[in-house]
């Protein structure tokens, strides 16, 4: 179960490798995947296995209330619902678990078994294998869960429409868990599970519509209840704005974020292909608060991603991933095509990032770190697939490289799904440590992917001829106080940590630069883009002076404000870290790089990425390369491995075979890749 952004940010500021439960050296032996046999095994049929996730499911018993009820609750008091994490068991099966601490003495966990998340994710999955399927089990499966889910919304009072997050075994509600969890009771407004309630609501209306029309004007009517709560709040502000660091952002994302509102839109823009005008009107107005927070590749960071958060300008992770899938599905829906360019970008432009600094870390932060999970892993190969739909064909290969995250193209090198169980790993670190217990949300975010694949088997003959991650050249940062200073210069490690409230200082700490002082830094890559990692204060602060030198002789000079951020507005801390774009173009040979402050400078690091960024991926028949190109002049690199393939322009679109003269040719601002 994912956490709420307030705890992810507390655990950022503690520097949290953000591994879902404790690895150790037993577990590490345990759950073993083979990923040759069970990849093998598993072509020529679904990759999509619901068995682990039945095995997390339990029957709930339920009891009708002024405040809950659900569908059929006199006839039927039992309900379904995925129990949140899977310990491995050191036998090779799994223990199923529930949050926080188990009191032996009620059964009670202190937070709950279950939880609103993982149990509207888990229908999704169920509702979309029936779909796909036909299969009836998958279909009363779905029915039980959203059953259950339905039953944690509260129908009556001041709080109708919202959703308490937390459940006990017994099917006692637990409003206000522990350790507490915003807003708190979690019925008592908008919030993470009340957007996924929506979301499993919409495309549950819009499968069973024509199954059961009892069950899905149900459904409708509680989605309708999601609405009338929403609109007391979030969409009770369309068209306001909000300050973020003196950036205007829109005030009606649910709980502040494009990640939540996202989610939920996948819920409305199904029900509104279903013939839903509520629901279409919902997803106009949210779709109009997402798309403020894209972002413009041309600029440099975070290179055409969807920012998740009006928190902060330089904060990014893996659980805002649906944003740019739901902005192409909606874009789609509603005939925006605004929208359907802005998931082009992510899935173009960001998304080959992610794959060149060795998969989907968790966080961009705004440098990539944390653990690499399905989750995010998910969002990457859905939003490639969604923005296919108006994009390039490129974008379809682009997401089979991404879904090779389940079959080895991660940071360890292992498979993290497996086809024989249906069992998804719930993540790898950044040292290649694999937590090898499964929970709910790393099972529903790989059955997710699975679902895709199977519709796809294009991608999925991609994505499992991937069986590792054999290299990677992605952004790389060289710390300023790793670097030459002058005199006056003074290294900060700030007492709060590497967390500055909207972002983590690259190693923890920063270089305080007078005026006339300067920081020298050495830089190899041929080529290379360079962005400046300064944390600006809120007013002016004079600037920092760029100069790259070759030799004693000077190539170029830009300048970058060191203050100047303006009104903090919402964000809790005074001023800003967002890499700012210097420029590139830099020769071969070895290059400095001198910053030169002309007030009060605030130096983190010097960012640099390559001009063409690759990963190069083993496969069942040799290799294949990604290269992506972040300049907007075509390239001509080394391949580096044989093979042949295809150049893509920026939007996906074909531009050409890959292999020119005994090069690889990268165009302007697009992306290669080369198969053997």
């Amino acid at each position: 179960m994912e956490t709420s952004r307030r705890t992810f940010l507390t655990l950022a500021a503690a520097a949290s490798t953000l591994a879902l439960l404790p690895v150790d050296a037993a577990v590490a032996q345990t759950g073993a995947i083979r990923s040759g046999a069970s990849v093998a095994a598993a072509r020529g049929r679904r990759l999509t296995n619901l068995a682990h996730l039945r095995f997390l499911l339990a029957d709930v018993p339920v009891a009708a209330s002024a405040a809950h009820t659900t569908f059929g609750i006199d006839a039927a008091p039992v309900v379904r619902a995925p129990w949140t994490y899977a310990d491995a068991d050191g036998a090779g099966g799994f223990r199923r678990v529930g949050g926080g601490s188990l009191d032996s003495s009620t059964g009670y966990w202190s937070q709950g078994a279950f939880n609103a998340d993982d149990i509207a994710r888990a229908a999704v999955v169920f509702v979309r294998d029936w779909i796909a399927t036909g299969d009836a089990r998958s279909r009363d499966d779905a029915r039980d869960v959203l059953r259950g889910l339905a039953y944690l919304q509260t129908v009556s009072g001041a709080d109708a429409g919202r959703v308490v997050l937390w459940q006990q075994q017994d099917g006692t509600l637990n409003p206000s868990a522990i350790p507490v969890e915003l807003p708190d009771p979690s019925d008592s407004a908008e919030s993470y599970w009340l957007a996924r309630t929506v979301w499993a609501f919409g495309e549950g209306y819009a499968a069973f519509r024509n199954e059961d029309a009892a069950f899905a004007r149900f459904l409708l009517d509680r989605l309708h209840l999601c609405l009338d709560a929403l609109e007391r709040e979030s969409l009770s502000r369309a068209g306001q704005w909000v300050l973020s660091d003196g950036r205007r952002l829109p005030a009606w994302l649910i709980a502040g974020g494009a990640d939540a509102t996202a989610e939920a839109m996948l819920g409305l823009a199904s029900a509104a292909g279903a013939g839903d005008d509520r629901s279409r009107a919902a997803l106009e107005t949210y779709g109009e608060g997402v798309a403020a927070m894209a972002t413009d590749p041309r600029v440099g960071w975070p290179f055409g991603a969807v920012l998740p958060w009006t928190g902060s300008l330089g904060f990014w992770h893996a659980w805002g991933a649906a944003a740019p899938e739901a902005l192409g599905r909606a874009g789609t829906v509603l005939g925006r095509k605004a929208w359907t360019a802005a998931a082009v970008a992510d899935a173009a432009r960001f998304t080959p990032q992610v794959l060149a600094t060795g998969g989907p870390h968790n966080a961009w932060a705004p440098l990539p770190a944390e653990a690499q999970i399905a989750y995010g892993a998910h969002g990457r190969v859905a939003g490639a697939v969604q923005a296919a739909a108006s994009g390039g064909d490129g974008l379809r290969v682009l997401a089979g490289l991404a879904a090779g995250w389940f079959f080895g193209a991660n940071t360890a090198n292992v498979a993290t799904y497996d086809p024989a169980t249906g069992v998804t790993f719930d993540g790898v670190e950044t040292d290649g440590r694999v937590n090898r217990n499964s929970g709910a949300e790393s099972t529903i975010h790989g059955l997710l992917t699975m679902l895709l694949l199977d519709a796809n088997p294009d991608i999925a003959a991609i994505a499992t001829s991937i069986t590792g991650l054999r290299s990677f050249s992605g952004l790389r940062a060289v710390d300023a106080e790793n670097a030459r200073l002058s005199a006056g210069c003074t290294v900060v490690h700030p007492a709060g940590g590497a967390w500055t409230g909207e972002g983590n200082l690259s190693g923890g700490a920063f270089v305080q630069v007078p005026a006339g002082e300067w920081v020298e830094f050495d830089v190899a890559e041929a080529g290379g883009i360079l962005h400046g990692l300064v944390w600006r204060r809120a007013a002016d602060s004079g600037v920092a002076e760029w100069e790259v030198l070759q030799g004693g002789r000077s190539l170029w000079r830009t300048r970058t404000p060191a203050g100047g951020a303006g009104d903090r507005g919402l964000t809790e801390a005074e001023g800003m870290l967002v890499p700012q774009l210097l420029g590139g173009g830099l020769p071969d040979g070895p290059v400095t790089v001198r910053c030169t402050s002309t007030g009060d400078l605030r130096l983190d690091a010097l960012v640099i990425q390559p001009q063409v960024a690759t990963a190069v991926y083993a496969t069942a028949t040799g290799s294949a390369v990604l290269y992506a190109n972040g300049s907007g002049s075509d390239a001509r690199v080394t391949p580096l491995a044989p093979g042949d393939g295809r150049a893509y322009s920026a939007d996906g679109s074909q531009r050409g075979q890959a292999a020119q003269s005994g090069r690889v040719r990268v165009r302007g601002e697009g992306f290669t890749i080369t198969r053997s």
